[in-house]
């Protein structure tokens, strides 16, 4: 099988590129370029695309640069700016698995004639019962991946391989050792890959592109409490950096008013929610029955609590935390092994 391998740069798609070729595959290496603002740091950096090439080498395999930089912009960083001005929480890697990585990419790999694309994401491509093609949790629970890649459909899921997602992280690391290769220490990228690392990196980023806004921080009762510099950095659930003190119990952001410029706070208890009102839902398979139950995933970790899918919203089994607007709310089946579908909170 011809399989183009994504390789980052990081240790996961260099070892996923290796486990390819024990399994008998012709692999050729790709790596994307495709930010070169000022902030070229985390992901697909020019280091990263020389740590690929360089791991491709030692592979023997051969190694190609693809310059997505014009897709990345409009589909991944402009997208990002927009949500943020719109008072939304925006998920940029999501954006650029769906719009880069298994769109362009796939489109590219298949216009190349190769039979499948791999990447190096903890998760896997599972079969169900009814013989439907699912994203599945990786085996490291600490490391699965299967919340970012939600909106893979059957299409995509038919081209796409996993490697890594059956072994452990530790496992990763001690195969890469074994092979002696140049990323088998190098640490994770966990930073916005378009964004400069430190405490005013977000900050000067959408300054630069659309102007922060003052606002004003009112308690339910719209006392002002307090102002904030930019109301564009602040999002539902968030308690720090809100300029505001002397409260006798902790407060919380309950909502984002950007035509007002005022953000609400108040007690945890102001942030639960019987229900979550989703946007366009993207299934995996067939959509969901009304009424089927489901766990429900709004980070990419910690344990999916029980809700019941109904008219293109989730209505939870015990009142939760608020989801901040344009968060990725990931349906899961009831086993909690595979994805069924996900869709940002309205």
């Amino acid at each position: 099988m011809r399989v183009m391998c994504a390789m980052s740069g990081g240790v996961d798609s260099s070892v996923a590129a290796a486990m390819l070729l024990e399994q008998g595959h012709d692999v050729t290496g790709v790596t994307l370029k495709l930010w070169g603002g000022e902030s070229d740091s985390g992901c697909c950096s020019v280091s990263d695309v020389e740590d690929a090439r360089r791991v491709a080498q030692q592979l023997g395999i051969a190694h190609h640069v693809f310059n997505f930089g014009e897709d990345f912009d409009r589909d991944v960083v402009d997208v990002y700016v927009a949500e943020h001005a719109a008072a939304r929480t925006p998920n940029p890697c999501i954006e650029c698995n769906r719009s880069i990585k298994f769109a362009r990419l796939l489109e590219r790999m298949r216009a190349l004639g190769f039979d499948g694309l791999a990447t190096g994401h903890h998760a896997q491509v599972m079969t169900d019962a009814a013989g439907r093609l699912r994203v599945g949790r990786g085996a490291d629970a600490a490391k699965d991946q299967s919340y970012v890649l939600h909106m893979l459909d059957q299409s995509q899921l038919a081209s796409t391989l996993f490697p890594v997602g059956s072994i452990t992280k530790t496992e990763v690391r001690q195969r890469a050792t074994a092979l002696g290769l140049r990323t088998a220490d190098k640490a994770e990228s966990q930073e916005v890959c378009f964004i400069a690392g430190g405490s005013k990196g977000r900050e000067v980023f959408l300054g630069e592109r659309i102007g922060l806004t003052p606002a004003s921080v009112v308690d339910r009762d719209g006392t002002e409490l307090g102002r904030v510099a930019a109301r564009e950095l602040v999002t539902v659930g968030q308690r720090r950096g809100l300029g505001i003190a002397g409260s006798a119990e902790p407060r919380f952001v309950v909502d984002v008013d950007a035509a007002n410029g005022r953000i609400t706070v108040g007690p945890a208890e102001d942030l639960l929610a019987n229900s979550t009102a989703l946007g366009t839902v993207t299934w995996s398979a067939d959509p969901l029955a009304e009424g089927t139950p489901v766990l429900v995933q709004t980070s990419a970790h910690g344990r999916p609590p029980s809700a019941v899918f109904s008219d293109d919203s989730i209505r939870w089994d015990e009142p939760r935390p608020r989801v901040a607007p344009g968060q990725s709310v990931v349906l899961y089946d009831l086993t909690n092994h595979y994805v069924l579908g996900g869709a940002s909170a309205a």
